[in-house]
């Protein structure tokens, strides 16, 4: 698969995990996926585990792609997943094998304020 199939494919996913569309959202996932949350140790296996552990979700979230890179088999999103109105932002690596995820690595980070010591170099 070409790289701007691929970056099409990774903007449906987000799409579908935008609208909870979980049959959608798990179409680029090998069936025998890994998902890895290393901030929390969890490590899902198989793209049905991947699948249901999201659709058991109870919060309320959304997605904002605020970027994709990538090239070849390997492709990252950088990410705004807010779950009922509270932001985390999310670095998403996927590894791909031929037209599907094989591994994806997800870590989380908080909002955070501006350091004051930046002040006057910030935008």
């Amino acid at each position: 698969m070409r790289d701007d199939e691929l970056q099409v494919a990774l903007r449906r996913h987000w799409e579908a995990s935008d609208a909870n569309n979980f049959t959608e959202e798990h179409h680029i996932y090998r069936a025998d996926a890994v998902l890895e949350y290393p901030q929390s140790g969890e490590r899902i296996r198989g793209r049905d585990n991947i699948q249901a552990s999201r659709a058991a979700q109870p919060n309320a979230k959304r997605f904002t792609v605020q970027r994709i890179l990538g090239g070849g088999d390997l492709w990252i999103s950088e990410l705004v997943l807010t779950y009922d109105d509270q932001p985390s932002y999310v670095v998403s690596i996927m590894e791909f094998e031929g037209r599907k995820v094989v591994r994806e690595t997800q870590y989380f980070g908080e909002p955070f304020a501006p350091g004051p010591s930046r002040t006057q170099w910030v935008e």
